[in-house]
C-alpha cells in the first residue's frame, strides 16, 4: 500500500479516536535538527572526537565515566544539555499538541531531550522511560533525591569534547552529579521519576477503552524497542496503532505503517 493511502487510513482512524496516546524515538528529533546517532558514523559525525578515541555511542553512554573520566563524561552530556535545551521542537510536535487539546492524550518517548515540555504536554501526561536530561541526580547515588538542571552551562572544549568548566555537585555528599538519564550498564541510575510517571500512564490507560485508542509512534526504531513493544502490546488489546519511521515502517497485521520522517507524516496526517 502506498504512503497515501496509509495517510488517508490515519487521517480516518484518527477522526474516530477516543483517546490518543503518542509514543516517540529518536527519529521524533531528527526534524528539529538533532542526531539520532544511528550507527557508529552518524555518532562520530555529531561527535568527531569520539572517532579518534574509538568510542562508540553505547560506550560512551555508560556511568562509570563520570567516576573515571569525568570531565569526558560532562563533555558528552554537557554538550548534549545545551543542545537540546537550544532546539526548539519542529512543527509535528505543534500539531500534536492541538490533537492533546482535543482529545485525553498521554505521551511515552525514550528520548531524554525535553522537547515534549517545550512544546505544551503537561508533565503529568509524559513518561520519560528513559530519563531525561535536564534533570540531575547524585553518582553515587548518596540518596534518591533529584533536582532540576536550571540554567547549568558546562564549558566544552569543542576539539576534544572534554569539559573545561567546574562541575555540577550533589548538595548533600559533594560527589559528582550526573543527568538522571539511563545509560548503558547503569546500576546507579535513580528511576523514581520514571516510575511514578509510569503508573500516572498505567492509570490513564485503565481508564481509557482500547478500542478507542489511537497509538500514534513517531520515530522508534528496533534497537531499543521498549517504545514499539509498548504500540505493539496496546494494538493486540485492541487499540489502533499508527507507526511513523522512514527506515522501520512495518507493523503487525492490521495496523499502520507510514514510511516517512516524523514532521511530513505529522503534517499529512494532522494538518
Amino acid at each position: 500500500m502506498t504512503n497515501g493511502a496509509e495517510q488517508n487510513i490515519a487521517r480516518a482512524v484518527i477522526a474516530s479516536a477516543r483517546s490518543i496516546l503518542f509514543t516517540s524515538g529518536a527519529g521524533m528529533g531528527v526534524d528539529s535538527g538533532l542526531p539520532d546517532f544511528r550507527g557508529i558514523e552518524g555518532f562520530w559525525r555529531a561527535y568527531p572526537a569520539y572517532r579518534t578515541l574509538g568510542l562508540r555511542f553505547e560506550q560512551m553512554a555508560n556511568p562509570h565515566w563520570f567516576a573515571q573520566d569525568p570531565e569526558l563524561a560532562w563533555g558528552f552530556y554537557g554538550h548534549r544539555h545545551a543542545l537540546y535545551k537550544g532546539t526548539s521542537p519542529h512543527d509535528g510536535y505543534a500539531l500534536l499538541a492541538k490533537l492533546a487539546s482535543r482529545l485525553p492524550t498521554f505521551a511515552f518517548t525514550s528520548n531524554v531531550d525535553g522537547q515534549l515540555q517545550k512544546a505544551g504536554f503537561r508533565d503529568e501526561a509524559i513518561v520519560e522511560c528513559h530519563g531525561a536530561i535536564g534533570t540531575l541526580q547524585c553518582t553515587t547515588p548518596c540518596s534518591d533525591v533529584l533536582w532540576d538542571a536550571g540554567d547549568l552551562a558546562i564549558a566544552i572544549d569543542q576539539v576534544t569534547f572534554r569539559s573545561v568548566s567546574a562541575l555540577p555537585r550533589c548538595a548533600r555528599c559533594g560527589a559528582i552529579a550526573r543527568p538522571n538519564v539511563l545509560m548503558f550498564g547503569d546500576g546507579q541510575w535513580v528511576s523514581d521519576r520514571t516510575e511514578a510517571q509510569e503508573l500516572r500512564l498505567a492509570q490513564w490507560l485503565r481508564g481509557m477503552a482500547l478500542d478507542g485508542l489511537v497509538v500514534i509512534e513517531c520515530g522508534a526504531g528496533t534497537a531499543v524497542p521498549t517504545v514499539r513493544a509498548l504500540g505493539e502490546r496496546l494494538a493486540r488489546g485492541g487499540a489502533k496503532l499508527i507507526r511513523i519511521n522512514a527506515r522501520e515502517e512495518g507493523v503487525p497485521r492490521g495496523q499502520i505503517g507510514i514510511a516517512s520522517g516524523a514532521m511530513d507524516a505529522l503534517r499529512a496526517i494532522l494538518d
